[in-house]
């Protein structure tokens, strides 16, 4: 098991500082603190993506930040620690839009890796907009726009692909019987 050893970031306990030991039963893949008699687990770090559709049209961000500098995506962040992903979700259409909207379900949840991260874990939902437009992009977004859905565009991450393709897929299945 020492080849985990340099995947790991850490060499040092996060809570106490001591060197952490590696292959220590019964969970060997992880590093384990002797001082504070602990495993330490290494998770993925969640974000949201904000899914909005008004006039077969879905809103999209264009980011001005690393990563995928200058590529469209959904409004989309992490979370902050004090807030729930719902509440993330509508801070981050606000922050990178300007708009404000109401949550309508999630979407999906999906992953993908991350170079700083290791991994991201997305969730995604549907949001109605208040009002469409005045687009006011902000925060980590240089720019906003509403794209049509067909064709639908292309987006920086598999992540934001995959929740677009998976909001479509139920948009086109029936609602059951009336």
């Amino acid at each position: 098991m020492s080849e985990l050893l340099p995947v790991y970031p850490f060499r040092y306990c996060p809570y106490c500082g001591h060197p952490l030991e590696w292959n220590r039963p019964p969970h060997p893949q992880h590093p384990y603190c002797p001082r504070c008699q602990r495993f330490i687990y290494e998770n993925p770090v969640p974000a949201v993506a904000v899914l909005a559709v008004h006039n077969q049209q879905v809103l999209i961000v264009q980011r001005g930040v690393p990563p995928k500098k200058g590529a469209w995506a959904l409004p989309s962040g992490f979370l902050e620690m004090d807030e729930s992903p719902e509440e993330a979700a509508l801070r981050e259409l606000r922050e990178e839009t300007g708009l404000t909207g109401r949550l309508l379900g999630l979407v999906d949840v999906t992953s993908e890796p991350s170079r700083i991260f290791r991994r991201v874990l997305v969730i995604g939902y549907a949001v109605a907009v208040e009002r469409p437009l005045p687009l006011r992009p902000g925060d980590d977004a240089v720019d906003a726009k509403w794209h049509p859905l067909e064709p639908p565009p292309v987006l920086a991450f598999r992540s934001h692909q995959r929740l677009l393709e998976s909001w479509l897929q139920k948009q086109k299945k029936p609602s059951g019987p009336a």
